[in-house]
């Protein structure tokens, strides 16, 4: 684009904002007209207008960035991050052949982050909320595996233990003393407990002091792939430990 057809103004911002971000100290307005080559009373209009619009902020005849700019900034990190589970998770799955689904527990609930799937290896439809049915499939047992025990009994009382399948745990006290039994850092069976025909894997994540998960499910016919996959998906994720922790924290 020829440089007539742009807006001056928002160059000179930008110039700005970009010398700002500079000084995580903060610098006084003399200092960033020099740095960007700009009149000072030019740098001041600007200025007080990045400040009125909240990309900066000043204290004591300092500037630096506002909570707008981090908001902007913020997004674009959680974006990056989001890309690169996402990136991660298409390319286990393409190399493993199954679906695969990447989970936390935060605030109290199960949240599903992502699901990379396609016409090849369809992922479980979510036919009752996976949320409320923790307790039936291998990525909730997998969470609530993580949790201390006051933790696992609240979560519950909230979502009570309820038949999903013929094949799904009867009750609460039969719940817990599964979960109390599963290893660390072993995988999480759960053969067609949240939907007839599929058995699924999940693995644990470590990330701090938040649950996670990395799982996979396969047609009931395929289930002896199931451990084999799982064990594959966990050595993938060995290999790749730190970027996919700081993937997951989204």
């Amino acid at each position: 684009m020829p440089p007539t057809t742009l807006i001056g103004s928002v160059r000179r911002a930008m110039r700005l904002l970009e010398t700002v971000a500079g000084h995580p100290y903060g610098a006084p307005a003399k200092q960033l007209a020099r740095e960007t080559g700009l009149a000072l009373p030019t740098a001041y209009h600007l200025l007080r207008t990045l400040v009125h619009e909240g990309y900066l902020r000043r204290d004591k005849g300092l500037f630096f960035l506002g909570e707008a700019t981090e908001r902007l900034t913020g997004s674009g990190a959680q974006q990056k991050r989001r890309s690169t589970i996402v990136d991660l998770l298409t390319r286990w799955r393409d190399a493993i052949g199954v679906p695969l689904y990447c989970a936390v527990y935060r605030e109290g609930e199960i949240d599903v982050v992502c699901v990379s799937d396609s016409p090849v290896h369809p992922a479980v439809e979510e036919w009752a909320d996976f949320r409320e049915t923790g307790h039936a499939h291998a990525v909730g047992q997998c969470l609530l595996s993580q949790l201390d025990e006051e933790a696992r009994r609240d979560h519950l009382d909230r979502h009570p233990v309820r038949p999903v399948t013929p094949y799904t745990v009867r009750d609460a006290q039969s719940l817990l003393r599964r979960l109390e039994r599963v290893r660390r850092m072993e995988p999480v069976i759960e053969r067609q407990e949240y939907a007839l025909g599929t058995v699924c894997a999940a693995i644990p994540v470590t990330i701090g002091t938040t649950a996670a998960t990395m799982a996979i499910s396969l047609p009931a016919h395929q289930a002896d792939r199931l451990l084999p996959a799982a064990r594959r998906l966990q050595a993938e994720m060995g290999r790749l430990v730190g970027a996919l922790a700081l993937s997951i924290s989204i």
